[in-house]
């Protein structure tokens, strides 16, 4: 008669776990998820999860780095790419009406909406930490173009990055609320008007 062997632990994709996760949180927000339903919609118990990804703040930490590799990226393209602060952020507002109206994911933009009422000072540092480095993105390039002649010097730099954020933390929440592509598209184009006037 052979000798019983022990039972394995159930074995999960992490990387399918991790995107449960970060879906989780960006329909419902950090503080609104509960590590119950986390597990529900990961499908691990909560010793897996913790074994895994740490604690609840250790997990949205890389649900937020997860976030920004897959989805996050189209600013920091469009920067990069395009030959002028003007055009870069045309390109920028364009596809985050795209972005944020995804039929495939939840809507808005995690980094903008996870962190509503959060009670969590470390997650809030860090969601706000990676906002303004979107405005910094914004602000030196509008500067170069300042600096270059290709903006007029009345141009506060700064002021007009805050502009073009606040626009896209707009979007982000009016396609929460079910704004469609369409619609913030003419955002995206109407928000083009007031370029460069910060006077």
């Amino acid at each position: 008669m052979s000798t019983p062997t022990r039972g394995r632990p159930r074995s999960f994709d992490r990387e399918a776990a991790l995107d449960k996760a970060m879906r989780l949180f960006w329909a419902r927000g950090y503080e609104a998820t509960s590590i119950g339903e986390l597990t529900a919609a990961m499908g691990i118990g909560a010793p897996s999860l913790y074994a895994a990804f740490g604690d609840k703040a250790t997990l949205f930490g890389e649900v937020v780095q997860n976030f920004g590799a897959r989805y996050g990226q189209f600013v920091a393209r469009a920067f990069a790419e395009e030959p002028t602060a003007e055009a870069a952020v045309r390109r920028s507002l364009r596809e985050a009406a795209f972005e944020y109206t995804r039929p495939d994911c939840p809507h808005g933009c995690l980094v903008m909406s996870a962190g509503v009422n959060t009670t969590s000072g470390d997650v809030a540092d860090q969601l706000r930490e990676l906002r303004n480095r979107n405005l910094g993105l914004f602000t030196q390039r509008i500067q170069a173009d300042i600096d270059a002649g290709l903006l007029g010097a009345e141009v506060d730099a700064p002021t007009l990055a805050r502009y073009i954020g606040t626009v896209m933390q707009g979007m982000s929440q009016a396609a929460r609320d079910g704004a469609s592509r369409a619609e913030l598209e003419k955002v995206a184009e109407l928000a083009m008007h007031g370029w460069g006037r910060t006077g």
